[in-house]
């Protein structure tokens, strides 16, 4: 079985007076405005690295939640941060680093399953195979 989603990105102008607009076929991203601004000087906007962030965040959390289930967990919540790190490497630009931060309930937990249920999330979700980069984890069980 193959699934296929796509996304889009229009740009005009120069690398750093250019700006440009990202889409999904959700809809739930339509013409978000991006640009050099956003992406490196903290200006208002969208950029890759945070949509990254936002795809690996939102795909580890549904892979630690199937993990969960094959061992008889089942969440009451979970909340997923994940920080991109960009840095300039020899050539131009890379995604050196990711860290997944996260923080569940989940009633009846037992610590040990849960870990192990974070890690192989980490390792397994689609999103993280993507990457040519450090994946680090921080697991908290709450309540």
């Amino acid at each position: 079985m193959t699934i296929k989603k796509s996304g889009s990105a229009i740009w005009s102008g120069g690398i750093k007076d250019g700006i440009g607009s990202v889409s999904t076929e959700s809809g739930v991203l339509d013409k978000a405005p991006y640009g050099f601004n956003a992406r490196f000087e903290g200006g208002k906007g969208s950029n890759p690295e945070e949509l990254i962030a936002a795809a690996h965040a939102s795909c580890f959390t549904m892979a630690v939640s199937g993990t969960l289930g094959e061992a008889g967990m089942t969440a009451k919540q979970m909340n997923t941060t994940a920080t991109v790190s960009l840095e300039k490497v020899e050539g131009g630009f890379a995604i050196t680093a990711v860290h997944l931060n996260l923080v569940a309930q989940i009633p009846g937990a037992n610590e040990e399953a849960f870990q192990a249920a974070a890690l192989k999330a980490k390792q397994n979700c689609p999103v993280s195979k993507l990457f040519n980069a450090t994946i680090t984890l921080d697991a908290k069980l709450e309540g």
